[in-house]
């Protein structure tokens, strides 16, 4: 992880976090689900969001590539109605949960950027 990716000042907004940080007991977590959250490192804070599908979890950057806005206008409701896609509720961008590839709006082909999170002795970490 790069110094660029952790922030250099108080403004910034990170794009990494550091490994082994305790999200949240995956039992928490609805199948299919996502949450949001947001780690304060140093003077400067991350903003991602956790979607569980079945046995996988995915962590994203929360920020559209469309417009760099964060994809819930609601707290933790990325997902769409079915449960099947990630939505940005500002354009109607679609994602896929296990990629992060947009399959539908206004930034198709493009991706989330990934942020990567495991599962360890039941709780959703940082990886």
């Amino acid at each position: 992880m790069s110094t660029s990716d952790l922030g250099a000042s108080g403004a910034d907004r990170l794009t990494a976090t550091p490994p082994g940080v305790a999200l949240c007991p995956l039992e928490t977590l609805a199948d299919p689900g996502a949450r949001n959250f947001v780690l304060q490192i140093g003077q400067a804070r991350f903003h991602g969001f956790v979607v569980r599908k079945g046995g996988a979890v995915h962590g994203y950057v929360d920020r559209c590539p469309h417009m760099g806005l964060p994809l819930a206008q609601t707290l933790d409701d990325y997902l769409t109605p079915s449960g099947e896609l990630i939505a940005c509720s500002w354009h109607g961008a679609l994602f896929r949960p296990d990629d992060g590839r947009c399959v539908g709006g206004p930034c198709a082909g493009d991706s989330l950027l990934a942020w990567p999170v495991e599962v360890s002795e039941g709780v959703i970490r940082t990886a």
